[in-house]
């Protein structure tokens, strides 16, 4: 599959050579402690070997691309679908931006963009969902400026930072993500 090429970044293959940068947030709490329950115990070189390896395989459920830089194609962190469902055409979706020098730059939201394109366009799927803790506010943002609606809660299912928090289930759909799309570029026809 060809890279999905933004304006500042690239969505890419993953590849062997992302272990170290994988290894560097993975067990860093300043970047896990808003991921799911997979992160709440420390990683092992060889569960991020085996991760990493399933994705550049491709033997695993779920897909994805590595989010890199435009130009050298660095890793900044990763995108991927998980329980792709053919019939009911959707999945799930997960984001990190593994490097923290490139938080907070709008990165996150340019790599959702393009993938919703390829969700959309390339898939043919027609939702994209996503589960998100709701002291994650920055993330929740991220995902409504992207076209994200919240559609419903699970209360006090996660314990986290001393407290019981909601998680909120948020969804896009194909055609809200096209009239979105048609606004933004007016001239650009539908489903290109």
């Amino acid at each position: 599959m060809p890279h999905l090429i933004g304006e500042r970044i690239v969505l890419r293959e993953y590849r062997m050579e992302d272990f170290p940068h994988l290894r560097r947030w993975v067990n860093d709490p300043d970047v896990t402690d808003n991921l799911s329950e997979i992160f709440l115990y420390p990683h092992s070189e060889a569960e991020t070997e085996a991760f990493l390896k399933m994705m550049v395989h491709g033997t695993g459920e779920s897909r994805g691309f590595v989010i890199a830089e435009k130009e050298s194609l660095a890793y900044i962190g990763q995108i991927d679908l998980h329980r792709i469902d053919w019939i009911n055409r959707k999945a799930v979706m997960g984001i990190v931006i593994g490097r923290k020098d490139m938080q907070n730059k709008g990165i996150g939201g340019e790599a959702i963009r393009l993938l919703q394109r390829f969700v959309f366009h390339t898939l043919n799927l027609n939702r994209l969902e996503l589960e998100v803790y709701e002291c994650n506010e920055r993330a929740i943002r991220c995902y409504r400026k992207a076209g994200f609606r919240e559609e419903g809660r699970l209360r006090q299912r996660v314990y986290r930072k001393g407290k019981y928090w909601d998680v909120l289930v948020m969804a896009v759909l194909k055609e809200e993500f096209e009239r979105e799309e048609s606004k933004r570029n007016p001239g650009a026809k539908s489903g290109a």
